[in-house]
């Protein structure tokens, strides 16, 4: 019996996880609609993204803390630039919904129950709220998924620990580290029977009405995302690399962003990302911060959720958008796409803030955010999909900058050439 479950998981694990991923991602499908009742498979999903988003804040407080104990102190210019990245490739991200929004403007038919989900006030609320969430309760911060609290303490923990910690615990903390990220490997391991069972969820629970009543919003959400993700992102990293940009792209879309569109939570994709960047040869002191840094700032598709969802809203209410207000809802939305939560409709709850700047009443805008959690299922997908790609992406792309400065081999995917 024992050797039989050896061969099978052998068998298993030697097909590679995309391709796994793939055929739960078909059967998924056909058990959506061939037999929509048997509930029990739509358990398999939710029992792996209860697992991962379990997993992922031990996962970044462990990590981001053993990192800075061990001293190499290498974070330097690439955590600089891999910030700026992340903050530069949001603001472009609302320019082009902006500039979308303007060529293909849109309407709302607003006849929906209002949210009930309490919105931000104004951008004040949303700094204000981040920066208390930085100094919570760390226990709390770990249990309730809250990454800001998460990384700063994590951060001041690690920094006082390399002090004081003798050689015996740096090594105990490293191994901790280690032990949680085989963990997580495991975790991901299944990830083609969490996604069977997400799939089946969302086909066996929703119809097709999204695409006929929302048809031609969905596709400028989707088109502006797609836009970023193949133009704006990799345009981005060229200017820095001088690089084919695309290699890295499609594999950080592939690997990252598959589970993602799944998952619908930037959060729960941080193991997901962490071993992708172990993959591609990423220094761990550098991505152990940056990747979970990324799923709480680097927000392109929340900047282009909350700017086509208000413009579509003032169009619909009859308010004149002239080109300095929309450029101002561009750095607006940027900066409230940051205070983001990496769950699922994260974005949606910004929107009545964004809507406040043209003055549509909060009646009003609940009624779009209500729009927004229906179309979710294929616009939160998306939106997801592209911020936890392009965590892995611009991480790379600053750990690469540094190798081509220092004369270093890109990986052979990336052509692997010196600089001269």
């Amino acid at each position: 019996m024992t050797s039989t479950l050896n061969r099978i998981v052998s068998r298993y694990n030697s097909v590679s996880l995309i391709m796994r991923i793939v055929i739960g991602l078909v059967i998924g499908l056909i058990l959506g609609l061939i037999c929509p009742g048997a509930q029990w498979i739509a358990l398999l999903g939710d029992l792996f993204v209860g697992a991962l988003k379990a997993i992922a804040p031990v996962l970044v407080f462990v990590l981001v803390s053993s990192a800075l104990v061990q001293g190499q102190e290498k974070l330097d210019s690439r955590f600089a630039l891999v910030l700026g990245l992340y903050l530069v490739s949001t603001l472009l991200a609302a320019l082009v919904a902006v500039i979308g929004s303007f060529l293909f403007p849109q309407t709302l038919v607003l006849n929906v129950a209002a949210a009930e989900q309490a919105a931000p006030s104004g951008i004040g609320e949303v700094l204000r709220n981040l920066l208390l969430n930085m100094v919570a309760n760390p226990l709390s911060s770990i249990m309730e998924g809250k990454y800001i609290g998460i990384l700063f303490w994590a951060v001041c923990f690690g920094l006082v620990m390399k002090n004081i910690a003798a050689d015996t615990t740096k090594v105990f903390m490293s191994n901790v580290a280690d032990g949680v990220s085989a963990l997580v490997r495991n975790i991901i391991n299944l990830a083609p029977f969490g996604i069977m069972g997400l799939v089946f969820s969302n086909v066996s629970g929703n119809g097709l009405s999204i695409f006929t009543d929302y048809g031609k919003l969905l596709i400028l959400l989707v088109g502006c995302m797609l836009a970023v993700a193949l133009i704006v992102d990799p345009l981005i990293a060229f200017l820095v690399l001088r690089r084919n940009p695309y290699p890295l792209v499609f594999r950080c879309l592939k690997q990252s962003g598959i589970t993602a569109f799944f998952t619908r939570s930037s959060a729960a994709n941080i193991p997901v990302n962490m071993e992708l960047c172990e993959e591609l040869g990423l220094d761990k002191e550098m991505y152990s911060v940056s990747i979970p840094l990324g799923a709480t700032i680097n927000m392109d598709g929340a900047a282009i959720t909350i700017s086509v969802m208000t413009l579509a809203a003032a169009n619909t209410v009859g308010v004149a958008v002239d080109i300095p207000s929309a450029l101002l809802l561009s750095f607006l939305s940027a900066l409230a796409a940051c205070g983001a939560s990496g769950v699922a409709g994260g974005s949606l709850l910004l929107i009545p803030m964004a809507c406040s700047m043209f003055g549509i009443s909060n009646d009003v805008a609940m009624q779009v955010v209500a729009i927004g959690f229906i179309i979710g299922v294929v616009q939160d997908s998306v939106e997801t999909a592209l911020n936890s790609s392009g965590d892995v992406m611009f991480a790379a792309t600053a750990e690469y900058a540094q190798w081509l400065k220092e004369g270093k081999e890109l990986p052979a995917f990336m052509g692997g050439k010196k600089t001269n």
